[in-house]
């Protein structure tokens, strides 16, 4: 609140009104992964996710991806991947139904292998989520194109509708972050400020009152696909910024606090006071988070020392504490990892991955749709040390899950961009899991009862989507 203080003036007495100025806060751009090398994948592939060829629809093991040489940087959507190289060129591959893949494909050949994505200057980070991917310039403009989809389908991705290329969707040139959820996508400015726009049925906009959030409002969907700033309450700038399926989590500058808002109904916000959804920003007690990622209703939390906890649901093993176990609605060690230090977590739809330091990759939960990389379908309950021909004397950078699939970044030891790295891929199987797309909207007193029904997203039932 500002401070008055009083300004005698001769025999008047004039009440000034004085301002706290906040120091200048300045967050600046993030430098493109310098070091890198090539990209492996495992998993369903019968979309064109594996970008091994129309005759490559699975894969047991991690297989390497030849096409696409100089990689830094890897990102899994549902059904899709990008993947950004050393000179900062995006490409795609995967299912191109609404336009995910930012580029046209004449035949079904075209969406099964890698290819360019035109963008008017090179890229910095890339993100994807179900239908849509985006990408942050190095000019500070932020890109993005495909759909975003509620449960009445697709929302289009801004409010002129679906985006099959490239559009700046920010209209700023300050943009240094970007992070995107299933069906929703957040920025950073440098400013500390965040925007979000996208689906708010589950409440991950952070900033769409509950009447509004189906888009049936008196704005329409206008309110949910033009980007709109969150605003906290007593927060600080905000200085990095995650999107797990349905949640949306901020790190505020100075404090270290983290913010939070979206699906709640497994706890999955790290927050306890609220459960089904939080529709506007609420600080949480998480302290020394480093890095923040999840699935649909499952989160991992790294934090500084190198430690990885759980959160969440409890099924399938996707938390990595054992087998059999209950929601967990409060962090757990992860007891299999706490003598290796973690460098990196990911998530995909109902599994988890961490890499560690040495560059060694774990895996753990759902295993139906091979995209652990472990060699076979079984669910693994405690993390699983990954070894294959692909991987052996290699580094792991980096890992990313999709719906049924997942992509990993390697190097040789001690590589660096500049070197230059090829191999060959192997074989796998796998089958869609079908389940549905039911997200509880409001309060229900029979939680387990609800989310029996809206289990897991299996990508293809989600979107409709149908081999052409």
């Amino acid at each position: 609140m500002p401070t008055k203080r009083k300004v005698p003036t001769n025999d008047v007495v004039i009440t000034a009104t004085v301002k706290k100025v906040r120091p200048n806060f300045e967050l600046s751009m993030p430098n493109r992964p310098s070091i890198g090398g090539y990209a492996l994948v495992c998993g369903a592939g019968e979309m064109g996710q594996l970008g091994l060829g129309v005759d490559v629809c699975e894969r047991k093991r991690p297989a390497m991806l030849e096409k696409v040489p100089n990689v830094v940087d890897i990102c899994a959507g549902g059904m899709h991947n990008l993947i950004l190289t050393a000179d900062g060129a995006v490409y795609s591959f995967g299912c191109n139904d609404e336009g995910a893949l930012g580029r046209p494909t004449a035949d079904e050949d075209d969406a099964f292998e890698p290819d360019l994505v035109k963008l008017p200057t090179k890229a910095l980070m890339i993100s994807a989520g179900d239908s849509h991917s985006a990408c942050l310039l190095d000019d500070g403009r932020v890109f993005a194109w495909g759909s975003f989809r509620d449960s009445h389908g697709s929302m289009g991705l801004t409010v002129d509708g679906i985006q099959k290329l490239p559009v700046d969707v920010m209209g700023l040139t300050n943009c240094t972050e970007i992070a995107s959820g299933s069906d929703h996508l957040v920025v950073l400015t440098s400013r500390g400020k965040v925007y979000t726009f996208g689906c708010a049925e589950q409440g991950q906009l952070g900033r769409v009152p509950n009447r509004s959030v189906s888009g049936e409002g008196r704005q329409g969907k206008k309110i949910l696909l033009t980007p709109g700033e969150i605003i906290m309450k007593r927060g600080k700038p905000v200085e990095k910024i995650w999107a797990s399926s349905y949640c949306t989590y901020l790190r505020e500058s100075n404090t270290n606090s983290i913010w939070v808002f979206g699906l709640n109904n497994y706890v999955q916000l790290i927050y306890n006071n609220v459960e089904e959804r939080v529709l506007y920003p609420v600080r949480t007690n998480l302290e020394n988070a480093k890095d923040i990622a999840g699935g649909q209703h499952h989160t991992l939390v790294l934090k500084n020392d190198g430690k990885c906890y759980a959160v969440g649901r409890g099924d399938y093993g996707r938390l990595g504490i054992g087998k059999n176990v209950s929601d967990q609605r409060e962090l757990q060690a992860i007891d299999k990892l706490q003598n290796e230090k973690i460098q990196s977590i990911s998530c995909g739809e109902c599994f988890s991955f961490a890499v560690t330091d040495e560059g060694k990759l774990y895996s753990w939960g759902m295993g139906t749709n091979l995209s652990l990389g472990t060699g076979n379908e079984d669910d693994v309950w405690e993390p699983e040390l990954i070894i294959s021909k692909n991987t052996e004397n290699k580094r792991i950078l980096k890992a990313s899950g999709g719906g049924q699939h997942s992509i990993f970044l390697v190097t040789d030891n001690n590589n660096s961009i500049k070197g230059k790295t090829t191999a060959t891929a192997t074989t796998a199987t796998t089958e869609k899991e079908k389940i549905t797309n039911k997200i509880v909207n409001g309060k229900n007193d029979d939680k387990k009862e609800v989310n029996n029904v809206a289990t897991e997203i299996d990508a293809t039932a989600k979107r409709g989507r149908k081999k052409k």
